[in-house]
């Protein structure tokens, strides 16, 4: 080993060593700055090696999405997808080769110089120190006076001192300097080798792989001469049908010149011929070579506040019906799917030959230039709904599925933890339930649209005829492209297409009216639908008798569902509201515990055992309570007691508390208010039974359907004051997210906070102080602010799965005591 500076010259101190350790120093500080810039470098080539996999992977997708483009092509198909699978390896060596560099050049020789430089600049900051110290000692020494003794001692000591430590100091700098110099050579080399090592792997990596390919490469050269051949037969096939054409259309001008009347009957005759030429040319022909069903011009009613008329060029093609201003011009789509929308004249205008193209999103106005030509352009829509429903039925769900699985990996892939839940997860969770396979309203299979607060499958004519009753009877989603939270998924597995069908068509057989199959004609889908749901033609209204026994039967229902825990050993009780003097009331947390419905309402569950008909209600058996629920508390026992009179809304309140949610189905379809007031009960409603039953999903139903999340009862207290009261942590959080007030004071001044507070349950705390915190937030950067915080999202969002999926967690309740200050 070759040593730099020599230990026996560095005890001397000589200018020798001092010149020496000089150029050392220098060195040592020139290697710092040269290896900073290396490190630098690589991480610049390790960031544009990135960015060039990622250009590189949008490419390689540009190849697959060629090759899928092709499939009626089998070689050009085959052969693009080869090659973009032996590109994509390429990416995945470079990547790699990139990690590999990191590890190589960055991250070692970032190692050495934190490390191995580090420990050389303490020991050169230690090594001047002491030669300092060293310089005044000897300068102190020589100044001493002969006369003074004592000055004499005290400088020969502090020399004597401060030459050991500086002989001690001097050796160990010496020995990491030539401990570094050693180092240098073996980690510089180390890495560097290791880095070419990991070049030479990937050059043979992609060798291997070209090789592999090779032979398809010089198939397809020698393919290449036959495919020319063809090319150019297929130009002079081209060139004599366009010829053809040619003379065709020149043939058509001589016979229509030779047809035309004289100047004296021109006008007569263009009168009653009514631009029948132009019909001839505009009609419907679904089988065109273009894909181009229908074109020409229109003028089309913008959307702006002048309603001003322009003149466009509008074709039906590929489902759609789009329109251009110029050639050049990208066509801008007036309807993206034609199976979602209906065509109708319009008379109340101003305009004549005026139809509108309605969609569930919105409506287009347009005006032909005739009658025949409006009543040609509303046939064509009309046939092309018919044709994309027999034709491209099944092409439309392949795409959603497509859909699904690209947008879904964007949303789950790489998340450590849980989210909601989308594409195939929902939709395989929501076909579970029985009679979900299939359509609810026409039979078709495998559905992929829902309305989520009636809790049915739909597929998608009818998802587009339920957009067109609007959200206060139907809510429409997708089951692959939307997300799904887990009380929302929980609610679909509460109902179903069997229970809601019970309800809505009970009477359908009885009034001899045929169901809608797949393939039968839109309009009549669409008045099926409108006749069940709107209309409520075939739900059967019970009588006086059977609704009373309903009511009496969810009532007892509640108390089964309580009383088929009390094996389980008991928590502190949650608060009783204040009542009316004579009646007692069960505010039933029902076994959740701050968890908004716990395990109950599992997702794979199918309806609940509550049927539809009053005498099985009344043999139901108690509703099984799983093992993993939290202890019930031992409340007092809700009495029921005789009304003044019974109606759908009666049963509606009860159906919540019990946590039936085919019963609060049932009680929406005879026309109950989902604000329905018990005046009775301290002017509660359903909503708030629903949290004193302790279901989340209940709740969720009745929010869905239009429940007033902040609607008080007799005491001033809304739906998110009980939930707090109670402890259900997941009901708070849910309540909050649809907009509940948490500034609402009840009638001793109490807010829901101050609630949460005063029983010190530091989960409702945390959510309604980031709730106000939110809010302030948004308020302060005004009314173009975006939905919130993400952090604040983030923890609505962990809450509530927890809630739903592992309420064990949320078990840290304690008992809110109202006559507390």
């Amino acid at each position: 080993m070759k040593i730099t500076v020599d230990f026996e010259e560095c005890l001397k101190d000589s200018p020798r060593f001092r010149a020496t350790i000089e150029e050392v120093e220098g060195d040592v500080c020139e290697l710092e700055s040269k290896l900073d810039k290396l490190v630098k470098l690589c991480i610049g080539m390790i960031d544009a090696g990135k960015a060039y996999n990622a250009a590189n992977k949008q490419f390689v997708n540009g190849i697959r999405e060629l090759a899928q483009q092709s499939t009626k092509d089998e070689v050009i198909e085959s052969s693009l997808t080869k090659f973009a699978e032996s590109l994509q390896e390429m990416i995945n060596y470079h990547t790699i080769l990139f990690d590999q560099a990191q590890r190589s050049i960055k991250i070692q020789l970032q190692t050495f110089v934190k490390d191995d430089l580090r420990k050389f600049k303490e020991a050169k900051k230690q090594f001047d120190k002491v030669s300092e110290e060293k310089e005044a000692a000897l300068i102190k020494n020589a100044q001493a006076p002969r006369n003074k003794q004592h000055e004499v001692e005290e400088a020969t000591n502090i020399l004597t001192a401060t030459r050991k430590c500086f002989r001690h100091i001097v050796l160990d700098y010496v020995l990491q300097i030539n401990v570094l110099q050693s180092k240098r050579r073996s980690e510089i080399l180390k890495s560097m080798l290791s880095f070419m090592y990991s070049h030479l792997t990937f050059f043979h990596q992609g060798y291997d792989l070209f090789s592999e390919l090779q032979p398809l490469m010089k198939q397809l050269g020698g393919q290449l001469d036959q495919l020319v051949v063809d090319a150019a037969k297929e130009k002079r096939d081209m060139e004599q049908k366009h010829s053809t054409i040619q003379q065709k259309a020149a043939l058509q001008d001589v016979t229509e010149l030779e047809s035309l009347p004289d100047c004296r009957n021109f006008s007569a005759w263009r009168s009653t011929s009514d631009f029948s030429n132009d019909d001839t040319k505009l009609e419907y022909n679904v089988d065109a070579d273009n894909g181009i069903a229908m074109e020409g011009y229109l003028f089309k009613r913008a959307s702006n506040a002048f309603k001003t008329w322009n003149r466009r060029w509008f074709s039906i093609q590929n489902n759609q019906l789009v329109y251009q201003k110029k050639f050049k011009d990208n066509p801008t789509v007036v309807v993206e799917d034609l199976r979602l929308c209906t065509v109708k004249h319009c008379e109340d205008v101003e305009r004549r030959f005026c139809f509108e193209v309605v969609s569930p999103t919105k409506s287009c106005m347009m005006q032909a230039d005739s009658e025949k030509l409006r009543q040609a352009w509303i046939k064509a829509v009309q046939n092309s709904i018919a044709t994309a429903f027999r034709d491209k039925g099944d092409e439309g769900e392949k795409l959603d599925r497509k859909s699904s699985t690209s947008t879904g990996s964007l949303d789950s892939a790489g998340e450590p933890k849980e989210r909601p839940l989308k594409g195939e997860s929902a939709l395989q969770k929501v076909l579970a339930i029985p009679g979900n396979t299939c359509c609810c309203d026409c039979g078709q299979p495998d559905p992929r649209w829902a309305s989520i607060n009636l809790g049915i499958t739909l597929c998608i004519q009818c998802s587009g005829i339920h957009r067109s009753l609007g959200v206060h009877f139907s809510k429409v989603r997708s089951l692959t492209l939307d997300s799904w939270e887990p009380e929302l998924l929980k609610l679909m597995c509460e109902l179903g297409n069997g229970v809601i069908n019970q309800i809505y068509e009970a009477r359908r057989e009885e009034l001899a009216t045929r169901k809608p199959q797949p393939g039968d004609p839109r309009h009549e889908v669409e008045a099926y639908i409108k006749a069940k749901y709107v209309d409520r033609r075939f739900v059967r209204r019970p009588s006086d008798e059977e609704l009373r026994n309903k009511v009496v039967s969810l009532s007892k229902q509640e108390k089964r569902l309580s009383s088929s825990s009390e094996h389980l050993p008991p928590r502190p009780p949650p608060p009783t509201p204040k009542l009316r003097p004579g009646q007692s009331v069960k505010s039933a947390d029902s076994g959740i515990q701050n968890s908004a419905d716990g395990s109950r309402e599992m997702l794979a569950k199918t309806p609940s055992n509550n049927s539809l008909t009053d005498a099985d209600a009344a043999e139901s058996p108690p509703m099984p309570m799983p093992a993993t629920l939290p202890p019930p508390s031992p409340c007092k026992e809700m009495v029921f007691y005789e009304p003044k009179e019974y109606s759908s809304g009666l049963q509606l309140y009860w159906a919540a508390c019990a946590r039936s949610l085919p019963d609060m189905s049932e009680a929406l379809a005879h026309g109950a208010e989902v604000n329905w007031v018990n005046t009775e009960d301290d002017k509660r409603t359903p909503l708030i039974m629903a949290v004193q039953g302790g279901s989340l999903v209940a709740c969720e139903f009745l929010l869905q359907n239009a429940g007033n999340v902040n609607q008080q009862d007799a005491q001033g207290r809304g739906p998110l004051h009980h939930a707090t009261m109670l402890g259900h942590t997941g009901q708070v959080c849910l309540f909050l997210k649809r907009g509940a007030n948490q500034n609402a004071a009840d009638i001793d001044e109490k807010t829901p906070l101050t609630i949460a507070v005063d029983a010190a349950n530091a989960d409702i705390v945390t959510l309604l102080r980031l709730a106000k915190m939110n809010e302030e937030m948004r308020e302060a950067e005004g009314p173009y602010s975006q939905s919130g915080d993400e952090t604040y999202q983030d923890i609505f969002q962990d809450f509530t799965h927890m809630a739903s999926n592992d309420p064990d967690k949320l078990n840290r309740y304690q008992q809110y005591d109202p006559q507390r200050p």
